[in-house]
C-alpha cells in the first residue's frame, strides 16, 4: 500500500508540473519566436538508497518523476508584417541580446530604434552586432540582407549577430522570451537567414496543446482520487485493524 501511495503522489506531482508547463505554452501561443517546452521524465529507483530489495519490492518501488522540460527548437511560421525592423530567422539560430544579466538569446525579431538611435528588442535591450556592439540606426530606409547586414539609406550600419548551439546544449528559458546558454557555447549560425519585414510565430501547436492540457488534467484528477483512496484505507487499518493485533508482550 505504501508503494501505491508513493507512486500516486509522485505521479500527481509530475502531472501538476506538466500542467504548469502546458499552460505556459498555451499562454505564449501568440508570442513571436516562442519555443514550446515538452515534459521529460527520469526514473527514480528505491535501490539507489543502497537498500537490498526483493524482486517484488524493486518492481513496486520504481517510479518516474518529471526531469524538466525539453525545448522544442522546430521552426515556427514566418508571418509578414511590413515593418522594416521586424526580422524573422529562417533556419537554426538566435539573435544575441545584451541585457542587465549578460548576453542572452531570442528568436523574437520584433525590433525598434531606441531614443539613442540603437536597435533594441521590444523589451528595450540592445541587439548585438557581429562585433558585440550596438547597431546604430539613424535615418531611413532600412534594408536588411539575408546574412543580417543592415544598411540605412544606402550606408552600412552593421550586421545583426546570429548564433547557434551544438546539439544537446542546455538552453534555459529566463523569461521575456529570452534564453540563456552555458558560457562559450554559442557559435556563428551557418544554417540561418534573416527575412526582413517578417516575424516568426510561436511554434506551439494550440490544438495539440489544448488536448494535452485536458488529458493531463484528467490524469491529475485520477491520481488525486487514488491518493484519497489510499489515505482512507490507511486510516481504516490504523483505526480498525491495528487494535485487533494481539499483544504478546
Amino acid at each position: 500500500m505504501d508503494s501505491g501511495f508513493y507512486a500516486a503522489c509522485t505521479a500527481l506531482m509530475a502531472r501538476s508540473e506538466t500542467l504548469d508547463l502546458v499552460a505556459n505554452n498555451l499562454a505564449n501561443v501568440s508570442t513571436p519566436g516562442y519555443r514550446a517546452r515538452h515534459d521529460s521524465f527520469r526514473s527514480v529507483l528505491a535501490t539507489s538508497a543502497g537498500t537490498a530489495l526483493s524482486g517484488l519490492n524493486q518492481a513496486v518501488n520504481d517510479y518516474s518523476v518529471q526531469g524538466g522540460g525539453q525545448l522544442d527548437l522546430s521552426q515556427g511560421n514566418l508571418e509578414k508584417t511590413g515593418n522594416d525592423l521586424d526580422l524573422g530567422i529562417q533556419g537554426s539560430g538566435f539573435f544575441a541580446i545584451k541585457t542587465a544579466n549578460g548576453q542572452l538569446y531570442t528568436r523574437d525579431g520584433n525590433f525598434h530604434v531606441s531614443a539613442k538611435g540603437e536597435l533594441v528588442t521590444s523589451e528595450g535591450d540592445l541587439v548585438l552586432g557581429g562585433d558585440n556592439r550596438p547597431i546604430p540606426i539613424v535615418g531611413a530606409p532600412v534594408s536588411v540582407s539575408a546574412d543580417g547586414t543592415i544598411s540605412v539609406n544606402g550606408a552600412l550600419a552593421g550586421q545583426v549577430k546570429m548564433v547557434d548551439f551544438p546539439a544537446g546544449t542546455p538552453l534555459e528559458s529566463v523569461g521575456k522570451n529570452y534564453y540563456s546558454a552555458p558560457d562559450k557555447s554559442a557559435v556563428p549560425a551557418t544554417q540561418a537567414s534573416i527575412q526582413q519585414g517578417m516575424l516568426e510565430s510561436s511554434n506551439v501547436n494550440a490544438v495539440a496543446s489544448s488536448i494535452e492540457l485536458i488529458t493531463v488534467q484528467r490524469y491529475a484528477e485520477l491520481m488525486q482520487r487514488a491518493l484519497t483512496m489510499f489515505h482512507t484505507e490507511m486510516n481504516q487499518v490504523a483505526t480498525q485493524d491495528l487494535p485487533r493485533v494481539p499483544n504478546n508482550s
